[in-house]
């Protein structure tokens, strides 16, 4: 089929997740072909160096036979097997338990999800069930952080702290309440580490005390904000939070969806700085974004809490893919790869990519450059001195967007024209060169704009 008769059957059928549905009638989308290594490929033949793993997922870089071996083998021995019923299948064990030797803490026990959304909600069903089990069912309360992303479900989409996930919603729940992100950038208690650590506690204890302590069941939070435009909290934030839950008696639930799997270097995002919590949520590195598969680990309290309230009664919680055979083929085979060589690829790139990309301060667009091994963002501003963002009608992401496609680099480009980047684990150092000259490049053409330039010196 032609690339201009695929384009018209995606306009007329293809609902896109997160789009503007009548700007995507009108452009027509950029249909994707193949992909090997670092590079995407379109139907039209453009190659694209891919500097955002798909979507923050394909952490082992494309074209992995391994990968491709295990879902095949698998599908053909067993391509579906269902957990109900007190059945299993040999991957889906195998993985569990790699994965809860691999855990931080005691996180002994991994239910399957099919992404990172539907692990937000079944760690806040588990969350309810929990406390209704061990007598405390009026903890109904979560508290998320603004700039948080936790999926785009109905429950997730309101622990989600971006109005463009609320609006036309209904969400936030009632149930689902916010205090102030780390944001270092913008942080109205100024960028001391200290500050920040302090003021986030307090807004912490503030909350719980304002909704009631025991009406609270859990906080929840990623080890750097992703969607929110990758914002590192300082060292020392992730180990104060979580002990500010522990004297709280809430739960403090680490949402691993992007940050797992080599993303911030180790295995699990956790291990940067000791943390123990009482679930992770993960997904994406879990399979490379192969084939779909999330996890919720539970700590052993959570879980013997959860099995004794049940006791003979089932645990009314589940999903037809759940423990898929083929996903949790894929996940051994990523696990492996992650292990022989990959997390230790990342590193060495990610301490690269991160002395690169300083490079970027002296730009006249960027305000801000942050991020922590495989993930970084560069943040685009107007004026640097008062960090003022581009006015909305200038489309500043959208040009960075189609700036950097030109300069054949593919990456998350925000509504504010930030630049999230999270290259592959498998990029090479001189990957990682290639990537920040074409973001020069993007840069300096959207830079030579007029009316950029002219809102810059408004």
């Amino acid at each position: 089929m032609i690339p201009n008769a695929l384009v018209e059957l995606d306009r007329r059928h293809l609902v896109h997740p997160v789009t503007a549905y009548r700007t995507h009638e009108e452009r027509g989308a950029t249909v994707l072909k193949s992909a090997s290594g670092v590079h995407l490929f379109d139907e039209a033949g453009n190659r694209y160096l891919d500097g955002f793993a798909g979507l923050w997922c394909v952490n082992a870089g494309y074209g992995q036979q391994a990968l491709v071996n295990a879902a095949t083998h698998q599908m053909a021995q067993l391509p579906y097997a269902t957990g109900y019923f007190h059945f299993s299948n040999e991957p889906a064990i195998r993985l569990a338990a790699e994965l809860a030797d691999r855990a931080p803490g005691d996180l002994n026990h991994v239910y399957f999800t099919l992404g990172g959304s539907d692990a937000v909600d079944s760690a806040v069903r588990f969350t309810h069930y929990y406390f209704n089990a061990i007598g405390q069912g009026a903890r109904r309360n979560f508290i998320s952080l603004e700039y948080g992303y936790h999926g785009s479900s109905t429950t997730g989409s309101g622990l989600t702290a971006l109005p463009v996930f609320h609006a036309g919603f209904n969400v936030p729940l009632p149930n689902q309440h916010k205090i102030p992100s780390h944001y270092a950038y913008r942080n109205p208690v100024g960028t001391d580490p200290a500050a920040i650590i302090a003021a986030s506690v307090q807004a912490l204890r503030d909350k719980v005390a304002e909704l009631g302590a025991d009406t609270v069941a859990a906080f929840i939070c990623e080890p750097v904000q992703g969607s929110g435009g990758v914002l590192v909290p300082p060292t020392g934030w992730l180990p104060a939070m979580q002990a500010a839950c522990r004297d709280l008696g809430i739960l403090f639930i680490v949402d691993e969806v992007i940050t797992g799997f080599g993303r911030i270097g180790p295995l699990f995002g956790c291990e940067v700085e000791g943390l123990e919590p009482d679930m992770i949520t993960a997904a994406k590195g879990l399979t490379s974004g192969y084939v779909p598969m999330g996890a919720v680990f539970l700590s052993d309290r959570i879980y013997q809490a959860m099995a004794d309230g049940a006791g003979a009664a089932m645990v009314g919680h589940g999903f037809t893919y759940s423990a898929h055979p083929v996903s949790a083929a894929v996940g051994l085979a990523a696990l492996k790869l992650y292990e022989d060589g990959l997390l230790a690829n990342g590193q060495a790139s990610g301490a690269h990519l991160m002395a690169r990309l300083v490079e970027f301060a002296d730009h006249p667009l960027v305000g801000d450059v942050r991020g922590i091994s495989m993930l970084a963002a560069l943040e685009v501003v107007a004026n640097k001195d008062t960090k003022a963002l581009f006015p909305a009608d200038l489309g500043i992401g959208a040009r960075m967007a189609a700036a950097g496609n030109r300069q054949g680099v593919i990456f998350r480009a925000f509504p504010n024209g930030t630049i999230g980047l999270a290259p592959s684990l498998n990029y090479s150092l001189s990957d990682v060169d290639d990537l920040v000259a074409r973001l020069r490049a993007t840069l300096d053409e959207v830079l030579d704009a007029p009316d950029v330039r002219a809102a810059m010196r408004s």
